[in-house]
């Protein structure tokens, strides 16, 4: 037991910040960077501050891991709860609760079928709320002026679909060219079918009437750009009708369920924004020739039936022959019907001549005479009596304005006081000390000088003993 003793006395003593420093420099530098396999647990979102804490489990063991905010900010697929993943970063310690941790710098999921849940999780998220809608789904225009397509400009896409649209119909063409994978893909997806939709109308640089979002064929994790929510989003909320062609056919990303359209490949998306020209211009033939025909039948069948309208329609000498006849006795008989026309308006003048006598004349002049004076004397009586009635209210208005009228108190012995401008006074304190004033005065005005201290002066030099005004001394205004 002395032996044990002094072996354990001899040690090195550390203490607890010591030990825990060692440790931490001893894992860190026998791990350094590590890439760890396991499924998420605990992660509840990024905590306040951005950083992201949760852990790595598999079977039989856990260890706790951090992500912190700049990293998660820039990270392409982000942590969620139950993915199995593969997480690169630092193998270190936690001095604070004596714990070893992974502070992750990447993370991926691990294999098809963890990005094959992730995508079914985002995916029944996104239906949720209703991006997939068919009712927010537009009409592809039949003949777009203006084709926007996204996608890369090097690859062969851009290629195939410049010479499918000049196989079937050119049009003018945008291309937005954007990275299809990779870091920063999405967000220039997204950003592209953004600018497309504000460009203004008949600006500098011509608003397109369909766009195009395409990329070739690839593995899953090769086209995962156009699973993520920001492009998924973007292509919802295109105001420009939107056709997706990314991969293969039998390639599925989200864009598909939200564009307005999905086509198998880039070519087939080319076929489905333009008509082909040369069976338009057959078409168009053939319903001009059908039109001509149609037309050319139309004008037969009138030309035939005018002439059987004409064959059925009488000669002009027989449609003319009675009325010649009805014309011909009319003018027969005008030369006695004028001629008894006359004799009975001169027999009418006659009778109405021998009743215009001097007498009639005379009795029907005096009637109007008569008529006339009844008027006139009506109209005289009338005026008189609004004579009279404006008179009596000119009166009443009269001895209204006396009653009211300050003259009427200056008659009983009171004065109006005025001051230079000629305003009346109405409180003694108004008055200062040698201030020329006017006293108007029923028969006249005079002119005067103030002298000695208003009222109110006085009170304020003595307020110990206030003075009342005698009620004969009332000042003027009061009147008023």
């Amino acid at each position: 037991m002395n032996k044990a003793a002094e072996t354990l006395s001899n040690a090195a003593e550390f203490t607890v910040s010591e030990l825990s420093s060692a440790l931490k420099r001893t894992v860190e530098d026998t791990y350094g960077h590590v890439r760890v396999r396991g499924e998420i647990s605990g992660f509840r979102g990024p905590h306040a501050s951005g950083h992201c804490y949760f852990a790595l489990k598999d079977e039989s063991a856990k260890i706790e891991a951090v992500i912190w905010k700049g990293v998660h900010g820039r990270m392409r697929f982000k942590p969620q709860e139950g993915l199995e993943v593969i997480a690169t970063g630092k193998l270190t310690t936690y001095p604070g609760s004596s714990k070893y941790q992974i502070v992750i710098e990447a993370i991926e999921p691990a294999g098809v079928g963890a990005l094959m849940a992730l995508m079914e999780e985002r995916k029944r998220k996104l239906a949720a709320e209703g991006l997939f809608d068919e009712s927010r789904k537009q009409l592809l225009p039949w003949l777009p002026e203006v084709i926007g397509v996204i996608t890369s400009p090097t690859g062969a896409v851009i290629r195939d679909i410049l010479h499918r649209l000049e196989d079937r119909f050119p049009r003018r063409v945008l291309v937005w060219p954007v990275r299809v994978q990779g870091e920063g893909s999405a967000e220039q997806i997204a950003a592209a079918i953004n600018g497309f939709n504000a460009l203004e109308e008949g600006g500098e640089i011509p608003r397109p009437d369909l766009l195009i979002v395409a990329r070739g064929g690839g593995s899953l994790e090769d086209l995962w750009s156009f699973n993520e929510e920001i492009v998924v989003r973007a292509a919802a909320a295109s105001m420009i009708p939107l056709i997706s062609a990314v991969g293969h056919e039998t390639d599925v990303t989200l864009i598909d369920f939200a564009a307005d359209k999905r086509a198998p490949t880039p070519t087939a998306a080319a076929e489905m924004a333009v008509p082909v020209r040369a069976d338009l211009a057959i078409e168009i033939s053939s319903l001009a020739r059908r039109s001509f025909a149609c037309w050319q039948r139309g004008q037969e069948n009138r030309r035939a039936e005018l002439r059987g309208a004409a064959r059925g329609l009488p000669k002009l000498s027989e449609l003319l022959a009675i009325p010649r006849q009805r014309f011909d006795r009319a003018s027969a008989h005008l030369p006695r019907a004028l001629r008894a026309n006359t004799h009975i308006y001169d027999r009418r003048l006659s009778m109405i001549a021998g009743r215009l006598t001097v007498t009639t004349l005379r009795t029907q002049i005096a009637r109007a005479k008569d008529q006339v004076s009844r008027l006139s004397e009506s109209a005289r009586r009338c005026s008189e009596h609004f004579i009279a009635l404006r008179r009596t209210r000119i009166q009443h208005s009269a001895q209204m304005l006396a009653a009211l009228s300050y003259k009427g108190v200056l008659s009983r012995g009171f004065a109006l006081v005025r001051d230079e401008a000629g305003q009346p006074l109405h409180h003694a304190a108004q008055v200062g000390t040698g201030e020329r004033i006017s006293i108007e005065f029923a028969d006249g005005r005079v002119a005067a000088t103030a002298h000695g201290t208003p009222p109110s002066a006085k009170k304020a030099a003595k307020p110990s003993k206030p003075t009342a005004a005698p009620e004969t001394k009332k000042v003027q205004g009061d009147l008023f």
